[in-house]
C-alpha cells in the first residue's frame, strides 16, 4: 500500500486527531493513529477509549488498506519538515512504514490496523443541528465552571439540555454555576446528557468558525460531526444535580457596573487577598462600590472604590475573586449586574444587554465574612 499527501495538510489533520490520544494509554496501540485508505481518501483515527476523533483528507493512493502508525514520531517528523509532498509505503507483511520526502527516507514500525479498537458508530441516535459558533459559545462560557472532583462525576462535565427549539448548557462545581441557553435550534427531541470536559476541550479547538455541526446522541455516546471531522465521546453516566433549586429567586439588591472596570479592579485587589480563600469584600452603598482584601498572615491589604449604580439596602458581602474574574472574562456585555439578597446567599451575575436569542446566568457562592 502506497499513498502521497501534502505534509502540512497531513500535519494539520493529525494535530486535530492527536488530542484524543491519552497520556498513559492502557494499550500500546492507543499511542498510534489508525490510517485507513478508502477510495482515494485517508481516514485518520485516534482514541483513548473514552474520546475518539476521526478526520479525513484526500490522498493519491494505489490501493485500499489500513495500518496503525506511531503518533509521536510521526508528528515530530512532520513538524520538522517544510511543506512538501511526502509518500508513505506500507509493507503489508510486517506493517513497516517508509516515509519518503525531498530530503530522504524515514522508517518506522507500524502495527496491524485490524488490532486498533473500533470507534463507536451512531446507532439509534437523536440528532440536533446547530452552528459551530453557538456550540463554541456554549463550551467557552461553561467549561471553566466544571468540577475536578472525581467523587462527583456528574459535575466533571457540561450538562446539555436539548428542548426542541433551544439548547441549554450548564456547568457547576458547587461553588459557582453557569447556565447558558440558546434559542433557535433545530431539534425534534427533548432530552439531556452530560459531556465530559476532555471531549469539550478537544471539540473547542477543532471547531471551524462557520460550519453546521450535527450533534447525534444515544444513551451511551455523543457524536459531533462537522466538515471532514467527527468527535465521539462516551457520556457521563450520572444524574446531574437539580441546579434550578440552588438559584435564588428573590434578590432585591442589584449592583450595575461596567464589566471591564469591575474585572480590572478585582484583578488588582486579588493580589492582596489571602491565597487560600482569594476573598475580596464588596461593600455597596449610595452609588459607590468599595472592593477590599487583606491577607493578615503577610499584613497585605488593598482597597479601591468604583462608581456604580446600586439599588437596594447597604450590603457587605465576600466572594472568591478568582471566580468573579473568570466569570467576567467569558461575558462580553459592556455592563454587568450582580443581584444579591444577603451576605450568606449566592450572588447572581448577569449581562445588562444580553444578545438576542440567548440567556446567560452565573451564580457564585459567597465566602463567609470573618468577624
Amino acid at each position: 500500500m502506497k499513498f502521497s499527501v501534502s505534509s502540512s495538510e497531513l500535519l494539520k489533520r493529525l494535530q486535530i486527531a492527536g488530542g484524543a490520544i491519552g497520556a498513559n494509554p492502557v494499550l500500546p496501540i492507543l499511542e498510534d493513529f489508525l490510517f485507513t485508505i478508502q477510495g482515494g481518501r485517508l481516514l485518520i483515527a485516534a482514541t483513548d477509549l473514552e474520546t475518539s476523533i476521526t478526520t479525513e483528507i484526500e490522498v493519491l493512493a494505489d490501493a485500499d488498506g489500513s495500518v496503525a502508525v506511531p503518533a509521536r514520531i510521526l508528528l515530530d517528523t512532520l513538524k520538522a519538515l517544510p511543506q512538501q509532498p511526502i509518500t508513505f509505503s506500507v509493507n503489508e507483511d510486517n506493517f513497516g512504514i517508509e516515509i519518503t520526502s525531498a530530503y530522504g527516507k524515514y522508517r518506522l514500525a507500524g502495527e496491524n490496523g485490524q488490532d486498533f479498537p473500533r470507534i463507536p458508530e451512531p446507532d439509534e441516535v437523536d440528532t440536533v443541528k446547530l452552528q459551530s459558533s453557538i456550540l463554541a459559545q456554549g463550551i467557552n462560557r461553561t467549561l471553566f465552571a466544571t468540577s475536578n472532583d472525581e467523587l462527583r462525576p456528574a459535575m466533571s462535565g457540561v450538562y446539555f439540555q436539548v428542548d426542541f427549539s433551544k439548547i441549554t448548557f450548564v456547568a457547576t462545581d458547587a461553588h459557582k454555576l453557569v447556565k447558558y441557553t440558546f434559542a433557535n435550534v433545530a431539534s425534534e427531541v427533548s432530552t439531556s446528557f452530560i459531556v465530559p470536559k476532555k471531549a469539550l476541550t478537544l471539540l473547542k479547538s477543532a471547531l471551524p468558525p462557520n460550519s453546521e455541526v450535527s450533534l447525534a446522541f444515544n444513551k451511551a455516546n455523543a457524536f459531533f460531526s462537522f466538515d471532514d471531522t467527527r468527535l465521539v465521546c462516551r457520556l457521563i453516566d450520572a444524574r446531574y444535580p437539580d441546579y434550578n433549586a440552588v438559584i435564588p429567586v428573590d434578590n432585591p439588591n442589584v449592583l450595575s457596573i461596567p464589566r471591564n472596570d469591575f474585572q480590572n479592579s478585582l484583578k488588582r485587589i486579588a493580589i492582596y487577598a489571602n491565597k487560600t480563600t482569594n476573598q475580596v469584600i464588596l461593600k455597596m452603598d449610595n452609588g459607590a462600590l468599595t472592593i477590599s482584601a487583606q491577607d493578615l498572615d503577610f499584613s497585605n491589604e488593598a482597597v479601591e472604590q468604583l462608581s456604580c449604580t446600586y439599588d437596594g439596602t447597604p450590603l457587605t458581602i465576600g466572594f472568591n475573586a478568582k471566580f468573579l474574574v473568570e466569570m467576567l472574562s467569558v461575558l462580553d456585555s459592556e455592563e454587568v449586574k450582580v443581584e444579591m439578597s444577603t451576605p450568606t446567599r449566592a450572588g447572581i451575575l448577569l449581562p445588562v444587554d444580553p444578545h438576542e436569542g440567548e440567556e446567560i446566568l452565573m451564580l457564585v457562592m459567597p465566602v463567609m465574612l470573618s468577624n
